[in-house]
């Protein structure tokens, strides 16, 4: 029985190691294309000398736009994910708490999963269109408007889950305290629902800061966001392997970071429910 347990766990580690160089492994392969120049990656040079270059290229060259990208997909990405929490905090309030039709709370919530489905690139010609119509083409408020359809079912069905988890009679006592019920929301059941919401924000934020498609149609030059502006190293006759990396690098950090400060509201945001 101890040596079948012990085959178990080198199993079990020899699983996890694999899987974790399968998910490192193409990063750190792209940080290596990122510091070399563009001949060595073209030959497959390896050990090569190492350069900063392709860094030096994509945030302070004279034809590079990098910035203007990162700072218009923080913008996106920042508005989007405010108003997403807003909504969906307020929408899963009501929905997780206050009295209504069981059908209407059935159907909006299985038009929410459905939603969820269908693939967002499905939906850019007719928010091509719209857009176009309305003046809105190539404007990061059209980008704001689409990042918040797109992830707003997710964020509802977490806060669900979050409120789900807090007793009613917290909010009854409130009231019978002298609190309206605006304040022993605000007040209340808002910090406790904290793990949730910086769940459903992290969550928001990555998927907006890292959409491609929908950017891809909907922008230009001056509302390129980060996603569109790495494809861009891709030419016709050409491929700056080297630029391209480097964006891809750069780009990520942001997300590690806040995933990596989050993980833990992540994982209680997603679990919460599981256990009672």
């Amino acid at each position: 029985m101890m040596v079948v347990n012990s085959w178990k766990r080198v199993a079990l580690w020899c699983f996890v190691i694999f899987a974790l160089i399968l998910i490192i492994a193409p990063f750190i392969w792209i940080i290596g294309i990122s510091l070399k120049y563009q001949i060595a990656i073209i030959t497959g040079q390896f050990p090569f000398d190492v350069t900063w270059v392709n860094y030096e290229r994509v945030l302070f060259g004279k034809s590079s736009d990098f910035l203007l990208n990162m700072f218009n997909s923080l913008v996106v990405a920042v508005i989007s994910t405010t108003l997403v929490l807003i909504i969906a905090t307020l929408a899963a309030y009501s929905l997780a708490w206050r009295t209504m039709s069981g059908l209407f709370k059935m159907g909006f919530l299985a038009w929410t999963l459905i939603f969820n489905i269908i693939p967002p690139i499905t939906l850019v010609g007719p928010w091509y269109v719209i857009f176009s119509d309305l003046g809105l083409y190539n404007t990061l408020t059209a980008l704001v408007m689409t990042h918040i359809v797109i992830n707003l079912p997710m964020a509802i069905w977490l806060m669900m889950t979050a409120f789900g988890t807090i007793p009613r009679d917290l909010e009854s006592a409130a009231i019978m305290d002298g609190c309206r019920r605006t304040t022993a929301f605000r007040l209340v059941l808002l910090p406790l629902v904290k793990p949730g919401m910086i769940a459903a924000g992290l969550l928001a934020f990555v998927f907006s800061w890292s959409e491609f498609g929908i950017a891809l149609n909907l922008t230009a030059k001056e509302t390129m966001t980060i996603p569109v502006a790495i494809a861009s190293y891709a030419g016709q006759y050409e491929i700056n392997h080297g630029e391209m990396a480097a964006a891809a690098v750069l780009s990520s950090l942001p997300a590690i970071l806040l995933m990596f400060l989050g993980q833990k509201f992540i994982v209680r945001g997603l679990t919460a429910g599981s256990v009672k």
